[in-house]
């Protein structure tokens, strides 16, 4: 039988599956036994009541009986034999409709299935198999890269050492091998000396093992690893690690980006060589009331509009997009642009919240990292935070809970141009989100989302900007594997390069039709060292060239699909 030998092989792995066996086998030679008496009884019985009958009569009345079957061609005329009867039918229900099903199901069955099982996940990879990522962790920032990958159709595993996790993830589509993570033979087997990238974001401890592991069998593939505390990262690279990344400062830095304080001028979200993306509101501007056609940013200022923003909703920047007292305007150009959009618009908000504090929620890793960068920006702050042990003897710090009315005005809630909202759990974003937006329709709130699914709920509960922790991660690691500049501008809009399609060689941007067909603007050109910022849409593009983009993620998948 097929089954046999993955069942024989399952039975020899370990001491409880021989342990296992020896009850079988003492089961079987229990009812062996009793199957030989009940028979050696028949014909006692038999000969007291007159009857002869053969050994092979006395073991078919037996077993018909104990199954009963019960055909009725060979019977007691006595009372002490029908008693007999009775007790070896119940003997037999007992022992061969409810013990032996059991026992085959267990050790017969059950073994099988579940060595036929482990045959559909893969426990070393094919000798072929190269620039592959493997992931040593399925979390929210693994599952943002996965989603990224298949965008590029790279491959990748992710390695699972529990059995009944591996298949619920064999079932949503994740490609997945059974190993240990901290095993070089698991390593060896996911041929990680042929791999583009090793990416761990386990625990720190768990990483630094993960480290080291890998780099007994290889010294040249890049890994990957996440820290959640500053003190690691140091050991993590002296473990191995090519790159590694503090999500927590990152993701502040950029909720900080997007603040609007201080003077109110062109907040810069990011630099792509000479080309430089800034975020700016409109509110208090000429700007409101106009279109983008109407505000001749291009003609006179020089910036190129590449995203409106409307309360956390991307708009396209069409020329017939309005420009509201709510929207923000998110725009590409040289330093001196920048420096020109400041002097003309800049002013109209300088004294509207001056001196007036920002309001970060939550003193942790992300709060205080958007504090640190609000120091480097000179931006007034308070944060707002629970926890009495987390607060420093500090000006700066406000002890209490935000959604207390009583420590929002400690905080100058009535006066605040802004609002960040930084604590790991989504349902307390949300709650404040909505409860802020109730007391402020007029503010800016910024939130961090910890899952990508409670972003959408977010932007409903009042927020203007979410940020994801975990597509931001997700980001930083593809970043790296690509070896170029993309970056995140905020959830749901992304910079990106990409070498020019062959399709596109030669044409310029205004027959190529990218925005209308992905979604997706071109931003920049960039051709060796020269980066052409907001070209001309009518000069064709070199085949050796590189198109810089921004879009949504479902126009980066949208640009792949049409063109690579």
């Amino acid at each position: 039988m097929k089954f046999l030998p993955s069942v024989v092989s399952y039975f020899l792995k370990g001491e409880s599956t021989r342990q296992n066996i020896r009850m079988l086998l003492r089961f079987f030679l229990a009812l062996f036994v009793m199957i030989t008496a009940y028979s050696v009884i028949f014909h006692l019985l038999m000969a007291a009541e007159g009857q002869r009958h053969s050994w092979i009569t006395g073991l078919y009345w037996t077993m018909v009986v104990m199954s009963t079957l019960g055909f009725g061609d060979i019977t007691f005329h006595s009372d002490v034999g029908r008693i007999f009867s009775i007790l070896v039918l119940l003997s037999g229900v007992i022992f061969l409709l409810i013990l032996l099903p059991f026992a085959f199901i267990k050790f017969f069955f059950a073994p099988w299935i579940e060595a036929e099982t482990r045959k559909r996940y893969a426990q070393e990879l094919p000798p072929g198999t190269k620039n592959h990522v493997i992931i040593t962790a399925y979390d929210q920032v693994t599952m943002a890269l996965i989603e990224k990958l298949g965008i590029y159709k790279r491959d990748y595993v992710v390695i699972v050492d529990e059995y009944e996790r591996s298949k619920e993830l064999y079932d949503t589509g994740v490609r997945i091998a059974v190993g240990h993570i901290d095993d070089p033979e698991t390593y060896r087997k996911m041929r990680v000396e042929q791999a583009a990238m090793v990416v761990a974001t386990n625990r720190d401890e768990m990483n630094t093992n993960i480290a080291f592991t890998v780099r007994e069998t290889t010294e040249t593939v890049p890994v990957v690893a996440t820290s959640d505390s500053p003190h690691s990262v140091d050991i993590l690279y002296l473990a191995g690690c090519t790159r590694v990344l503090e999500l927590t400062e990152i993701l502040g830095r950029s909720l900080a980006g997007w603040t609007l304080g201080g003077d109110f001028r062109a907040n810069v979200l990011g630099r792509f060589d000479n080309l430089i993306i800034a975020e700016a509101p409109a509110i208090s501007t000429p700007l409101v009331g106009k279109t983008l056609a109407e505000s001749r940013l291009r003609e006179e200022i020089g910036v190129t509009v590449i995203a409106v923003w409307e309360r956390g909703r991307f708009v396209a920047p069409t020329p017939e997009a309005a420009i509201n007292r709510s929207t923000a305007l998110v725009f590409a150009g040289t330093e001196e642009q920048i420096a020109r959009y400041d002097e003309v618009y800049g002013f109209y908000q300088l004294t509207r919240h001056a001196g007036d504090p920002v309001i970060i929620i939550g003193g942790g890793r992300v709060g205080k990292a958007i504090a640190q960068r609000f120091k480097e920006r000179e931006v007034d702050y308070l944060i707002v935070e629970k926890n009495p042990r987390r607060t420093e003897d500090d000006t700066c710090y406000i002890t209490g809970d935000a959604a207390d009315i009583g420590t929002l005005k400690r905080a100058w809630i009535e006066k605040t141009p802004a609002a960040l909202i930084t604590t790991h759990d989504d349902a307390t974003n949300i709650y404040l989100a909505k409860y802020l937006r109730s007391l402020r329709p007029d503010m800016q709130i910024i939130c961090r989302a910890n899952t990508d699914r409670n972003i959408s709920t977010l932007h409903r509960a009042g927020a203007d900007f979410v940020m994801s922790y975990a597509s931001l991660g997700a980001n930083a690691i593809f970043n790296y594997l690509r070896k170029e500049d993309m970056f995140m501008l905020a959830e749901g809009l992304n910079i990106f390069t990409i070498p020019l399609p062959p399709a596109l060689a030669g044409k310029t941007l205004a027959q190529s039709r990218i925005r209308p067909k992905t979604g997706c603007s071109v931003i920049g050109i960039r051709r060796g060292d020269n980066v052409a910022i907001n070209p001309d849409p009518f000069l064709p593009v070199e085949a050796d060239s590189e198109l810089i983009l921004i879009g949504s993620p479902e126009a980066e998948l949208s640009f792949s699909r049409t063109y690579l």
